[in-house]
Parts: structure tokens; sequence; C-alpha cells
């Protein structure tokens, strides 16, 4: 636990995190050798997973390795990804390798490691409730630990000065497809748990994959990969007008800047609005090697002179889906451009259709007097991540920042690996009142606007008299 000496149980910590994801994990690895802080994250899975279901042979991850989780703020912090290679002796085989994008599988392997050696870290622990006590200028956690069966074991409430929100998302199903996913019978899963499944979904005649991003592309493939040749009855379908690449170039990747991030918060709400519309493909594309090995596979199926049975239509949009009695789906097709409708019939069904971020509300409920809010009812954010809230409340220096729950604020970086660590810098060079980490004033050759915001950190907090708690942990 990350508890300096001259702390007590009687202390309100200085930062307790929600959930242990990679941005999380990033700021919790950031804060370790900070001695004056006292941190803890709570985490209600058993142990920390990213995105298991998808963990496909082969599948990489989309950003570089120096995008671990501290690199970029940290070089020589021991918990870099190179330092993980090293302590497993496999810095060499990696160095001849040359590959400079991860696998998943491995990607999540590192942080494993990182997360089983740092104090501090709660999992089997699910946060129910956040408050503010006035009275006391501190907020309240309250807290659930589970037993490895998932059930309520004893109830904790902790206090703290500052709260950072890192829930993540959560797989995101349109209402045309829902009243499948939950009834029994014919398989539809969500690319989500496409491992768990990927048996029961091979063992089906005709499967359809719906979503035309990265997800689903990989999950096509891999079913494609492990269908006989002539007799793949597959079929893959997307909204959008094409299965297009990810916007990849050097400077289409300058968007994953803090210059750009810092632009992007200052534009007005409806600037942002409209930007976060028209930029699907710096995000939401397909990496173009993925989509050169559906290709080759593919043709590779044409060589003995026939033609793989696959159909891949994008442009095309799910009205309504149901169930043929037990055994079959039904989807109801209609495609965009063409402003044609059909039906398809099929055995089974992975919705590759994304992640959306888990709503605040029911884990701020308590907090919602003190929370201003945008034009759409929206959390407002500011530029160090900080939920604006009350004067009343950050008159006291007390803040509740967020993690990849930003991007209407922050734009499409939100969620990007390469600024977890920047992002996670930001929140404790704020949270400190100086330059913990320093970090770097300008990151694009773009200069994105006619007056760019200069970066700054916040003055110290100044701690309020506090009356002693009692922490029950």
């Amino acid at each position: 636990m990350n508890t300096p000496p001259h702390f007590t149980a009687d202390t309100p910590r200085d930062l307790v995190g929600i959930g242990i994801g990679p941005c999380n994990l990033s700021l919790a690895a950031l804060a370790h050798p900070l001695a004056e802080l006292d941190t803890v994250f709570y985490e209600q899975r058993p142990r920390f997973d990213w995105h298991p279901g998808l963990l496909i042979d082969g599948a990489r991850v989309q950003v570089p390795f120096l995008a671990d989780l501290v690199t970029l703020a940290d070089p020589t912090s021991p918990w870099t990804f190179l330092n993980y290679l090293k302590t497993h002796q496999r810095l060499y085989p990696f160095y001849f390798a040359e590959r400079f994008h991860t696998q998943r599988a491995e990607y999540d392997t590192y942080c494993r490691w990182v997360a089983d050696q740092l104090p501090g870290l709660h999992f089997r622990h699910q946060v129910d409730a956040v408050r503010w006590n006035p009275e006391r200028d501190v907020f309240e956690v309250d807290h659930t630990q589970l037993d490895t069966d998932g059930e309520a074991e004893a109830l904790g409430r902790t206090h703290t000065r500052n709260v950072v929100l890192g829930i993540g998302t959560e797989p995101y199903v349109p209402d045309a497809l829902r009243p499948l996913v939950d009834a029994p019978g014919v398989p539809v899963v969500h690319a989500a748990d496409y491992l768990a499944h990927r048996d029961t979904l091979l063992a089906a005649g005709h499967i359809t994959v719906v979503g035309s991003g990265q997800s689903g592309a990989e999950v096509f493939l891999d079913l494609l990969r492990h269908r006989p040749t002539g007799r793949e009855q597959l079929h893959w379908i997307g909204r959008t007008d094409a299965f297009a690449p990810m916007e990849y170039s050097k400077l289409g990747l300058e968007h994953f800047t803090p210059d750009y991030t810092r632009y992007f918060h200052a534009l007005p709400e409806s600037t942002r609005d409209r930007l976060t519309a028209t930029q699907w493909q710096l995000h939401k594309g397909i990496d173009a090697t993925t989509l050169a090995a559906i290709h080759d596979e593919l043709y590779q199926r044409t060589l003995d002179g026939g033609w793989p049975d696959t159909v891949l239509t994008p442009g095309v949009r799910v009205r309504t889906a149901g169930r043929i009695a037990t055994t079959k789906i039904e989807l109801h097709l209609e495609h965009i451009q063409q402003n044609t409708r059909t039906r398809l019939i099929t055995d089974a069904v992975v919705l590759a259709t994304g992640h959306r971020e888990r709503p605040l509300d029911r884990i701020l409920a308590g907090l919602d007097p003190y929370i201003r809010r945008d034009n759409s009812e929206r959390p407002r954010v500011d530029e160090h991540f900080r939920l604006v809230l009350d004067p009343s409340v950050t008159a006291t220096g007390c803040n509740i920042y967020l993690q990849n729950a930003e991007r209407h604020t922050h734009g499409v970086g939100a969620p990007d690996l390469g600024l977890a660590a920047w992002r996670a810098a930001t929140i404790l060079n704020t949270l400190t009142g100086k330059e913990t980490y320093p970090l770097p004033t300008r990151t694009a050759f773009t200069t994105f606007g006619l007056e760019q915001p200069q970066p700054r950190v916040p003055a110290a907090r100044q701690a309020p008299t506090l009356t002693p708690l009692v922490d029950r942990r």
C-alpha cells in the first residue's frame, strides 16, 4: 500500500482510484515512487484483465510498445515494458524480433506483471458510492469486498481528498440487436466475449459478423482461418461506407498528442461535438495489416479456381433482428446507399459493435448536486481532467479526476493508450501542485490553431484543517 510513514489510519487518503484498467494502472505506477502521496485503488474484478475475449493469436496493440504504462512520462521507471522484458530475460529476443507493435496478449501479461507487484491495488473490491462530506471536506468512498464467488464479504468506507475514476468502457449492443443477446438458443455473442465462445461459434453452420471496425476485422479473420476452404459460410457486414483503413499517417497520428488534446479542449462545445462525429477513421478504422491479412487469406482460397463462401458488405445497417424457432436468426438489413432492404438467415452472430464509456451516474449519484454539466447534460471536465464541481468543493482543494471518460471534452485521444502516461502524469502534477513529472510543452509538428493554449501546473493545494476520521478498510 502506498502509505507514507507519517500518515495514520485517521488521515484521509490523498487519492482513491476506482477501477484498475490500463489508465489507473498507469497512474498507480507513476504514483508509486511519490512517498508524499497516500493512494489506494479498488477494482471489482478478481485480477487485472485487458479485453480477454479479444486476445486472439497474432492480434497486435495498435500503438507502439513505447506507449506502455509509464515510458512517455518517465522512461527511467522500473515499470516500463522494456524492464518487463529484461526481468523475464526476453530483451534480446524482442530486439531481434524487430516488432514495434506488441501482441495484445503480451501487453496484457505485461500489465498483469505490473499489477501483481504494485502495492495499494485492491481487487475484488466493488465501489458502491462516492459522496461529499461538507462537514469534514473529504470524499467518502463506500466499497464492498467480494469473496471468490463474487458475493459480498465485508463493507468498508474510505475517506479521501481526491478520487480518480478509471472504470473504462463496456460492450455496446445496438437497440435493434439487443433482443437477441439475452435469449437462449442460437449463439449471439459480443466480440468482447469472442474467445470464450469461439468453439461454439465454429460449430455453427453460417456465421455473421456485424461491425466494420478493428474487432470485427480480427474476428472475421480468425473465423476465416478456422473454416474449411470452400465451406467458410461467413458473412461480414458493417454500417461504414467501406471496410476502411485506420488513419495512420505520421501527421494524422498527431491527433493523439497532448498538443491536440489541449487544442480540442479549448474549442467551443458545439465545435467539439461536430469534430468528434467526423473523426471516426482516426480510431474506428481497421489496421492496414489486418486488412491485408484478410485479403491474403481470401486470395489463397481462390488458387484452385473457386471463390470462398464469404460475403463482405459494407454500408449495411441491421434494422431489426429476431429468432426463427430456436435454431436460427433472421436479420433484416438495409443498404444505406442503395436504399434497398433484404433479410439474412444465419446460425450465429458476433456483435463487433464496439464499446461505450460506462455511465458515471450510478457511482456519482451522491455527487449530482455538485457536478456542473454542459448543454448535453454531460459532466464538464477541465483541462487537468478534473470534474467541474461546485466551488464549495473545489475551494477545499479536493477533486474528482476522470480517465478515459472525457472524449467529449478532450477528443479522440481520450481512450488512446499512447496518452495514458501523459494524462496520469498531468493528474499527479496537478495533485502535487508541482512538476513532479516534467512534461513536454510541444509534442506535434502540426499547429492546430492560430493560438495555442499553453500547459500549466496549478498551484499547490492548501490543505484545509481536517477532523481526524476512522478509515474502515
